[in-house]
């Protein structure tokens, strides 16, 4: 519960800029009693003095109090945008948020950013990295305008639009016969221990391609990071198998690796916008879908 109100913030502010109860009194057309016994409550409540009144001179305001009527009129200037319709849908229309499933951020996110900057000036452009459930639940309350994402979970209450496919790629150790193929198939990696993300939705999906072949691979590893799986891979301790194919052919510790394409065309998985049906975002997601399409020319 609220205890001060903003009309006593209002008073407060009010003798703060006068020096003096009786203009501050006259300024905001109330009774110079009144207004005092208003300042005495905050007074009272806060258990601090706001101001020094001493008979014959200016009321002046304690250090407290300086800091009291700072913050106050903050309040006060936030209380009346809210009055404000204008000045309201300004500060809606003038922020969006741009969400990125996290495994795809590293290579996507900064030129969607900058698309989007380039496409709607003026236009406070924020971004918030996460995993699936977290994004869907995210736009669904509309602190998420629109995701780059993969169509893993997401029913019926978004609206989805295809931005890329992409293929997932096998890594590695250099020393693997394999690694020196063109292409492999999931067929010839069925036998391999994986490396695979232990995100819920990732891990079946890519379980779940194997057994659209009839195979039941063994997952040796699980790991939160790309460059985790990476690693393992060119060290030997199986196969990782991942839509994100960073472009080098070394991972964080200085091993040499192989990204070798997996060749079945059922594994292609769209990179899609989303956004939850009813966002009520006040700059036009066509906008920023629109912008962000321009972005598929661009070779990542």
């Amino acid at each position: 519960m609220l205890y001060i109100t903003l009309r006593q913030m209002e008073y407060i502010t009010a003798v703060a800029a006068a020096d003096s109860l009786t203009e501050a009194a006259a300024h905001l057309n109330i009774s110079q009693p009144s207004l005092s016994v208003a300042v005495t409550q905050v007074e009272q409540h806060l258990g601090q003095k706001l101001f020094l009144r001493k008979k014959g001179a200016r009321i002046t305001a304690t250090e407290f109090g300086n800091s009291f009527v700072e913050r106050a009129a903050d309040i006060l200037s936030q209380a009346q945008s809210l009055e404000d319709p204008r000045a309201a849908a300004r500060h809606i229309a003038g922020r969006v948020t741009l969400g990125c499933f996290e495994d795809i951020a590293p290579l996507y996110l900064a030129p969607a950013l900058s698309q989007l900057r380039a496409a709607l000036p003026g236009v406070d452009v924020k971004y918030k990295i996460a995993g699936f459930s977290e994004l869907a639940s995210d736009m669904l309350n509309n602190t998420v305008d629109l995701a780059i994402t993969y169509d893993l979970g997401l029913d019926a209450s978004f609206d989805k639009q295809v931005w890329r496919d992409i293929a997932p790629s096998a890594f590695f150790a250099r020393t693997d016969p394999m690694g020196q193929r063109p292409q492999v198939s999931l067929a010839e990696l069925a036998d391999c221990p994986l490396i695979l993300f232990e995100e819920g939705l990732s891990i079946r999906h890519v379980l779940g391609l194997f057994r659209r072949i009839g195979a039941n691979p063994r997952v040796k590893h699980r790991t939160s990071s790309i460059e985790v799986m990476r690693s393992l891979a060119a060290h030997g301790e199986g196969v990782g198998i991942s839509y994100t194919t960073p472009p080098t052919s070394q991972s964080y510790d200085g091993q040499q690796l192989c990204n070798v394409p997996i060749s079945d065309s059922f594994a292609a998985e769209p990179i899609i916008l989303a956004s939850a049906h009813d966002i009520s975002s006040a700059i036009p997601l066509e906008k920023m879908r629109t912008a962000l399409m321009q972005t598929k020319a661009n070779k990542v």
